[in-house]
């Protein structure tokens, strides 16, 4: 049975090279990089948008919630079906090329429904990416070390964040917010190319031994499946809440820290770029490790590792938002942005335990798809709106309180995952 290179896949279906699984592992977490820097990059040009084009807190969360949310939960569930039946790695090489030219566009927006248009482009390129990402890793990993391949993978997040605020603030301090879309867009279309011709199709069920059967459940029969499982439903409400949190923050923070603060964007963009890259990257890595090390003695800690740092997080959130400084506020910030980040890794590892082979990609879209109309569409939608109806009482700050007021939600997502984790051991697959 011979091994893979990196650039290759395997002469026949066998046990991938730790190489090639390390160099595929890699090149998605670049990928997913790209696909979060292009995502966020918007946030850190909220205000000077707003300037220009005239629009509301309202219509900027419109932009940054539903606008990309929509199409990006929803695509992204027919986008898993055909992953689950076909070439995951091609998929993944053109949803890139697609997303990657819609945020090119976006640089050329003359109006709100231009950049409208064109970040639902850039919703329904990144709607496939993640499902087969996650499949392809569930099938280069075992059971045992998954957890921490998607910590991995999801550092992507993180790093997109840290790229993407930098760029984004440094670029608009010198040449606007139009050349800082056409600077981070573009190059997504060569890392396209290195995708399809370099990354291997691992084999379905290959890292656990077991055997595909060809069987393709449907979207429908696949949610039902889940849906029957205690732990999938609690485990995606706990999601979902948790990412209403943590998007509404990412995407709002750079405008209070202006409006509150008068920070500017190069300061903002160095920032939280390096807070939310690197304690966000060790919160994410760090809470896959926790989770695989404790979950291996009792299950039920794979998701109450989750629970107790978002409710351990929740009282820094006073100290952001309510400092008299902008320093103190974003020192204030590394604790909640490390411990936030705990239920990354986890949440999707363990949806990969609760689903047959060919139902992965799809699962993980399901569960997407909650998470992201719940947390990316309502939540930013929701600070939004909240700071619009108090901008008569507090004026600039109004954006101050509607962020502090949406923190609480922690508390309800940790309850889900309290509750999630005790009936998880029941719920896995064993085949």
């Amino acid at each position: 049975m011979s091994e893979t290179t990196p650039a290759s896949p395997a002469a026949e279906p066998g046990v991938f090279s730790p190489a090639a699984r390390n160099y595929a592992l890699g090149v998605l977490v670049v990928v997913y990089t790209c696909n979060f820097i292009d995502r966020q990059i918007l946030s850190i040009l909220l205000e000077p948008i707003k300037l220009e084009l005239q629009l509301s807190d309202t219509a900027l969360g419109l932009l940054t919630g539903f606008a990309f949310a929509l199409f990006y939960a929803t695509l992204g569930i027919p986008m898993a079906l055909y992953a689950d039946k076909s070439n995951r790695r091609n998929l993944i090489a053109v949803v890139l090329a697609i997303w990657s030219a819609m945020t090119a566009l976006c640089g050329v927006a003359q109006n709100f429904w231009h950049l409208l248009a064109a970040r639902i482009g850039v919703g329904i390129g990144e709607a496939g990416c993640s499902p087969p990402a996650h499949s392809m890793i569930s099938d280069y990993f075992p059971a045992h070390q998954r957890a921490t391949a998607l910590g991995i993978y999801s550092l992507g997040i993180p790093f997109g964040i840290l790229f993407g605020f930098l760029a984004g603030g440094w670029l608009n301090e010198f040449f606007g917010w139009r050349v800082a879309f056409l600077v981070v867009g573009l190059p997504g279309l060569l890392l396209a190319l290195l995708v399809r011709f370099t990354v291997a199709e691992p084999p379905r069920g290959m890292a656990e031994g077991r055997l595909d059967t060809g069987e393709r459940p449907g979207i429908m029969e696949t949610f039902v499946f889940l849906w029957k499982k205690q732990t999938f439903r609690h485990l995606a409400f706990g999601a979902a809440l948790a990412a209403f949190v943590g998007s509404g923050m990412v995407i709002w923070l750079p405008s209070f820290l202006i409006r509150t603060h008068g920070m500017s964007t190069s300061e903002i963009g160095t920032w939280l770029g390096l807070i939310l890259g690197i304690p966000g990257g060790i919160g994410i890595v760090l809470g896959g490790w926790v989770a695989d090390r404790y979950g291996a003695q009792d299950t039920r800690w794979y998701l109450w590792v989750a629970a107790v740092a978002m409710l351990a997080a929740l009282p820094f959130a006073f100290g952001v938002y309510l400092s008299d400084t902008g320093v103190l506020a974003l020192l204030f910030l590394i604790i909640p942005i490390t411990l936030g980040n705990f239920y990354q890794a986890t949440t999707f590892s363990q949806i990969q335990g609760l689903a047959t082979l060919r139902m992965r990609s799809v699962a993980a879209a399901l569960l997407l798809f909650i998470v992201n109309i719940i947390g990316l569409g309502v939540g930013p939608q929701a600070v939004g709106i909240v700071s619009d109806l108090l901008n008569p009482t507090f004026g600039q700050d109004s954006l101050r309180y509607s962020l502090l007021i949406f923190s609480f939600v922690s508390v309800w997502a940790a309850y889900h995952y309290y509750v999630a984790g005790k009936h998880l051991a029941a719920d896995l697959v064993r085949e």
